[in-house]
């Protein structure tokens, strides 16, 4: 019973991190997360933050994971939603944009993004987030498609075009690029959406 208080009490500590991590992106940035500025957030050491994931890489792709484990949970409850296809594709698009600016999430994104190329363990984990909207993007369009509410179409090719052009749009709204924000993005994925999958 000890020993399961113990790792209960671990994955809290680390729970604590993670969205202190995530609120300091928010707050200050990406560049100005460190280590000892964290610790600090904490009342801790950076030593207790190395213990439990090694390294900044580390802490980064613990906090994004944390982070889209949270989404997938929303993403979950859209698909399961009693709205039409149409519907669940606006929602899809709203939900994968950022908030705005900086939004934390797409920060660490972009982020990880520059350093995958070296690291195969970011890569795979990159990868694997990337499935589990691609997969459930592709069972929205099929569902749609077998509904009658979309036209016949190459579920994967468009799921996978769909989601570069969001990652597009969601990269220039994390940056604050000028032109760029999130009402914007909105009204111009809803456009692509619509000219990318054809309603009937």
């Amino acid at each position: 019973m000890a020993g399961a208080a113990r790792r209960s009490d671990g994955r809290i500590a680390q729970e604590r991190m993670l969205e202190e991590a995530m609120a300091a992106i928010a707050e200050d940035g990406l560049a100005a997360l460190t280590m000892s500025a964290l610790a600090e957030r904490l009342g801790t050491s950076g030593g207790h933050i190395l213990y439990y994931f090694g390294s900044k890489d580390r802490l980064l792709l613990e906090a994004l994971r944390w982070s889209e484990a949270l989404l997938d949970r929303e993403r979950a409850a859209l698909l399961s939603r009693r709205v039409t296809a149409p519907r669940k594709l606006v929602l899809f698009t709203e939900l994968y944009l950022p908030s705005g600016p900086r939004d934390p999430r797409w920060m660490l994104w972009i982020e990880l993004w520059a350093r995958t190329a070296s690291n195969a363990a970011l890569r795979a984990a990159q990868e694997e987030i990337d499935l589990g909207w691609q997969r459930d993007l592709e069972a929205l369009l099929a569902r749609g498609v077998e509904q009658g509410r979309f036209a016949p179409m190459d579920v994967p090719a468009r799921a996978s075009e769909l989601l570069a052009l969001l990652d597009g749009l969601s990269t220039r709204v994390a940056l604050g690029q000028r032109g760029a924000d999130r009402a914007t993005a909105v009204t111009q994925a809803a456009s692509a959406a619509t000219r990318l999958i054809p309603h009937l």
